[in-house]
């Protein structure tokens, strides 16, 4: 199936997003969440200086970390990179889906986020990274790349509605039946994203509170279990969400669902299970930091993967 330029663009832009999240997991790993610790730009500059002796004179020159510095300014270029790019994507929706309300206004909220997200950035760094507003940043986020994960699966319904017709025809009741018992569980997908979504915000909260115990002077392999009760509930959700995961595949295995949506159910349970994997390599390896960056992108895909499931679910055309 040839792809239009719109999808092209809309694809490329959801891998972008999901690669700036990736970025800012790297970020945050490995603390330049402040390497600039002034926004928009970075330490007065536009383009960063390049030593402590060329800081303004507001700067304490201690603050200056030219590793850190240069991750978070390349933090923010990909971040306008991926403005631009969601930008471009509204207005290519704008030409040649005006008459697509789910594919038009769903791209232009996606745009408003993120002009939102901005701003946001700019809080958090005022906020010197507080858990809070990093947890709503992370939010932000994710709602943006699922908006453009909806338009990118759904831009491409009208494609896949002849092949759904034809293989409806050629599996006659058996398919009709799959496409029911998807349908049947669109409910139990859309809460699976939903205890996802709460779960990955725990997450957050836990960074934040291991980052609190580590600028106290707390050891690596101590400062998890200063969290306390927060880090109990974002293990319990994360146990739920492979629980549900396993139900609704083995229930869709029963009900005989199609192919293509057994395929993506077993995508969600497989990093589902990747999850727990790396959330035990965290406990027990001192919070290493390429497993904190691992953890966080595999969180991203697994809520982008049920967000296909359940557009699979309510859409058997896709």
């Amino acid at each position: 199936m040839r792809l239009t330029s719109f999808q092209r663009l809309a694809l490329w832009t959801t891998a972008a997003t999901y690669f700036l999240i990736l970025v800012g997991g790297l970020v945050r790993a490995s603390g330049a969440g402040l390497g600039c610790p002034d926004w928009p730009r970075c330490f007065g500059s536009w383009i960063p200086p390049a030593s402590a002796a060329a800081l303004p004179p507001e700067f304490d020159a201690s603050q200056f970390n030219p590793a850190l510095m240069w991750t978070e300014y390349l933090n923010r270029l990909l971040g306008v990179t991926v403005g631009f790019l969601i930008l471009a994507t509204t207005i290519s929706a704008w030409r040649n889906h005006r008459h697509e309300p789910r594919i038009l206004w769903t791209t232009t909220i996606a745009l408003l986020l993120t002009g939102f997200q901005g701003w946001l950035g700019g809080r958090v760094v005022a906020h010197e990274l507080a858990a809070w507003i990093v947890t709503v940043h992370m939010i932000v986020a994710l709602v943006i790349v699922q908006l453009l994960l909806y338009v990118t699966v759904t831009s491409q319904g009208a494609q896949g509605a002849q092949g759904a017709q034809g293989a409806q025809g050629a599996n006659g009741a058996e398919g009709a039946q799959g496409a029911h018992g998807a349908r049947g569980a669109s409910p139990a997908m859309f809460m699976l994203i939903v205890v996802t979504l709460v779960q990955i915000a725990f997450g957050t909260q836990v960074r934040g509170a291991v980052d609190t115990a580590l600028d106290a002077g707390v050891a690596r392999d101590l400062a998890l279990g200063t969290v306390g009760r927060v880090d109990y509930v974002h293990r319990d959700l994360a146990f739920a969400v492979l629980a549900g995961s396993a139900a609704l595949t083995f229930w869709l295995l029963s009900r005989r669902a199609a192919p293509r949506v057994m395929r993506w159910s077993f995508v969600v349970l497989s990093l589902a299970i990747a999850q727990i994997v790396l959330g035990v390599v965290m406990a027990y390896g001192s919070l290493l930091p390429a497993a904190q960056v691992a953890h966080l992108t595999t969180a991203s895909l697994l809520l982008g993967a049920e967000t296909v499931l359940l557009l699979l679910g309510l859409r058997p055309d896709l």
